[in-house]
């Protein structure tokens, strides 16, 4: 009978099952596959060309490449700064939040999500008129206030594209702490107020440590999708290719090599370092930020 019930609930998960195997470890297996082979040009080039096994000389090939490996240094470098401050943010309003009132909650909640809800392209071209030192308002405002900035030097792309990153993501991170905070036993509260706790040390002491799981969940989300920027960058590039290389993030790297130089063999590798990459920098944030709350 148990067994029974066991198969009948393994059944409900078929569909994601096949989704799964399809849209991800059969899309995996094929980069791995082509990045252990190459085309090799016969004679002048006029013959065509074959594919022939290279085993691990793209993997070496990339990590030996300075476009790539560059790229993802200074990616990395970023998501030292931009994740921690958007974090930051998004947990001062969801302590915002969670102090106010349901009905208030509610009401900011759902325009807070709004940006998120924005397609990602769509959210950078707008930022990048706003950015625009022609139609933007920016630029004007900043004259007024006496500040002569240009949001496209090469100084000030990775702030802009932070602060675009920023606006977009901080409504979704907001939504999971606040969750989080929404499972803190609200009699902790009280206790902590009857011995005279402020609202900051119930803060600190008490909302912190619970949602710490949630924190590093969000962080984590956020490695991933750091590492994987491509959208924003690449539109900046249409505006400033002088400030925004073809090498400038490790994806646009990848796209590059597949789509612009035709050597898909060598972009499945990049494509499968990026993801060992991003395996081992979870991997390892993971282990040494979570542990159990006392």
């Amino acid at each position: 009978m148990i067994r029974s019930l066991r198969w009948k609930g393994a059944a409900f998960t078929v569909p994601f099952q096949i989704g799964f195997v399809f849209l991800y470890v059969l899309p995996i297996g094929y980069a791995v596959h082509q990045s252990l082979f190459r085309e090799q040009q016969s004679g002048l080039g006029l013959g065509g060309s074959t594919e022939r096994f290279a085993g691990l000389d793209n993997y070496s090939r990339g990590l030996s490449d300075p476009s790539f490996m560059g790229s993802v240094l200074r990616v990395v470098g970023f998501a030292c700064v931009q994740i921690p401050l958007m974090l930051v943010v998004s947990l001062v309003l969801a302590l915002l939040l969670d102090a106010a009132t349901s009905r208030v909650a509610g009401r900011f909640r759902v325009l807070l999500l709004v940006p998120y809800m924005i397609p990602g392209v769509v959210a950078a071209l707008v930022w990048i008129n706003l950015y625009s030192p022609d139609v933007g308002p920016l630029t004007p405002w900043g004259k007024v206030l006496g500040f002569d900035w240009n949001f496209f030097a090469p100084s000030m792309v990775w702030p802009a594209i932070g602060n675009l990153l920023t606006w977009h993501g901080i409504g979704y991170n907001m939504v999971i702490l606040y969750a989080a905070l929404q499972g803190v036993p609200r009699e902790l509260f009280e206790a902590a107020r009857l011995d005279g706790a402020s609202e900051r040390r119930i803060a600190f002491s008490i909302k912190l440590p619970y949602v710490r799981g949630a924190l590093v969940l969000t962080c984590m989300l956020s490695i991933i999708q750091m590492l994987q920027i491509f959208n924003e960058p690449e539109l900046f590039r249409n505006i400033t290719p002088q400030t925004v290389s073809d090498s400038f993030t490790p994806i646009m790297v990848i796209y590059n090599q597949a789509f612009n130089a035709g050597d898909y063999h060598y972009a499945a590798a990049l494509s499968v370092l990026l993801a060992l990459i991003l395996g081992v920098a979870s991997f390892l944030f993971y282990r040494l930020t979570s542990r159990e709350v006392d």
